[in-house]
């Protein structure tokens, strides 16, 4: 279910976002820096290269940060001036499960965090191969959680790459065990997201070249790593299986230019098909995590108003609306 601009096969729920020239420009440098690593980070050796790319961004001036503990999990607070303590964002950082830190995410998360208007935590949930599944969903519930605990009464989920297959199964955690009195997430934005461990989307094949990034030894590696001889296809790791009936509204963005673009085009299908209140952005041209170029590109200054308007929105809706 790969999905093109001049196809007329679009779903009503997708938005297809050309790609601009300036952007088509930037891309072209971003892609001759980039590709000569393609594939090649692996294992726990790239953490630190990782974490060294994700910090380059640079968080907007009127956000602070400071270090927290929330629900027994360590992690960062991104805090735009004048928010509300009971509206809060909750961001699951990326790395496909084995790299990542909140403190290397704090610059992009701060940028999602101002322009919604309300903080946002980003826990640092264990990492594979030391910890592997389910300790990191265990993480995240246990911070979700920990943020009513602290006079949160609205809790938005945000989530990208394998963090965004984190904050869809922590919405579906979240809406089934809503009858033994936990709270509901107001929606739930995911960038991204990865959804699939089985890896069985076309777009692994039909972007396998255009994705500046991931090749499939290397995910597969990962994906391993992660799942420790659990199954892929497990709910409460891949939230493509999952139930989706009765889950709060989800956003969706995700790049034409990447492998999980698959994984975004059919999990938003299925919670439409549920009933949900789901919709996809898909951005021509884009690669993975190109939110990371806020303040270069025009798809990322784009997608960020969209994203904070949304955000918005949801925190301060009246419940049950």
């Amino acid at each position: 279910m790969v999905f093109s601009k001049n196809s007329s096969l679009v779903a009503s729920w997708a938005t297809i976002h050309p790609l601009t020239s300036a952007d088509a420009v930037v891309m072209t440098g971003l892609r001759e820096m980039v590709l000569p690593m393609k594939g090649k980070m692996r294992g726990v050796a790239a953490r630190a290269p990782f974490d060294a790319i994700m910090s380059r961004v640079q968080a907007p001036a009127d956000v602070t940060v400071e270090a927290d503990d929330v629900g027994g999990v360590a992690g960062w607070w991104c805090r735009p001036a004048n928010t509300r303590v009971d509206e809060v964002i909750l961001h699951l950082h990326g790395g496909w499960y084995n790299w990542g830190s909140a403190q290397a995410f704090r610059g992009l998360v701060a940028h999602i965090a101002a322009s919604a208007g309300a903080a946002a935590f980003i826990p640092d949930y264990r990492l594979a191969p030391e910890s592997p599944f389910p300790a990191a969903a265990d993480d995240v519930q246990a911070c979700y959680e920990g943020l009513f605990q602290r006079g949160a009464s609205r809790v938005a989920i945000v989530g990208d790459s394998a963090g965004g297959g984190l904050a869809l199964g922590l919405l579906a955690w979240a809406s089934s065990t809503a009858r033994m009195g936990r709270s509901l997430p107001v929606a739930a934005v995911v960038l991204s997201p990865v959804t699939d461990l089985a890896l069985s989307g076309e777009s692994w094949n039909s972007r396998a070249d255009a994705d500046p990034y991931f090749a499939r030894a290397q995910v597969e590696a990962l994906v391993e790593s992660y799942l420790n001889e659990q199954a892929g296809t497990d709910p409460l790791a891949s939230p493509l299986y999952g139930d989706l009936q009765g889950l709060p509204p989800v956003r969706v963005h995700v790049g034409n230019d990447e492998v999980l673009l698959d994984d975004a085009c059919r999990y938003v299908a299925r919670a439409v098909a549920a009933g949900v209140d789901a919709k996809l952005d898909v951005w021509e041209g884009m690669p993975h995590g190109f939110l990371s170029t806020a303040g270069r590109t025009d798809a990322a200054t784009s997608a960020l108003e969209a994203i904070g308007h949304f955000l918005a929105l949801r925190l301060s809706a009246e419940p049950g609306r």
